[in-house]
């Protein structure tokens, strides 16, 4: 079984932005700067027969490269104790984008996706983080802005866990194309 997600590459000048926020949270597992990534489909668990039909399916996406804005600042769960620390994405072809991926998934027999999409970058994994330094750190990032970068690709991955956390493996590339 391979763990498997579709996602968007960050440039290194939108890493390095993020890298910059990272500390002052004790408890915090900060994402390391080459894992940082913008999901646009969990799949999860899959065999490799329909990772393949699955590859062989993004590839007939169509759709043009677009900009992508990252700005401000989140938590999930939104109303609980925090989990985890996020970036927002700003863009209405991203999530247009992410319903072609959506379909294609779908029409390759997997499940749809019940969860609302929140396209978001995940910066750190909290374990008991004090709230008042998590709060100090949404406050002193609420404004956040990185310049918009231009989005000509996305990217089937597999995950692997690991004890100190998960490592991604980029698999198959899919130019954006119109």
């Amino acid at each position: 079984m391979l763990r498997t997600f579709v996602a968007i590459d960050l440039p290194d000048a939108a890493r390095e932005h993020l890298a910059l926020m990272q500390g002052g949270i004790p408890g915090a597992r900060w994402v390391s700067d080459d894992n940082l990534h913008i999901t646009l489909r969990f799949v999860g668990d899959i065999e490799g027969h329909v990772f393949d039909q699955l590859a062989d399916a993004l590839e007939r996406i169509q759709f043009p490269p677009f900009d992508v804005q990252l700005s401000g600042v989140g938590h999930f769960p939104p109303r609980k104790q925090p989990k985890s620390l996020w970036v927002g994405v700003q863009s209405d072809a991203l999530k247009a984008l992410r319903d072609r991926v959506e379909r294609t998934v779908v029409e390759v027999g997997l499940d749809a996706e019940q969860r609302k999409y929140h396209p978001h970058v995940t910066v750190a994994r909290l374990n008991g983080s004090p709230s008042s330094k998590v709060a100090r750190f949404l406050g002193s990032y609420g404004l956040f802005r990185v310049e918009p970068f231009l989005v000509s690709s996305f990217h089937l991955y597999t995950s692997y866990l690991h004890q100190q956390g998960a490592e991604y493996s980029r698999e198959v590339s899919f130019d954006l194309r119109a």
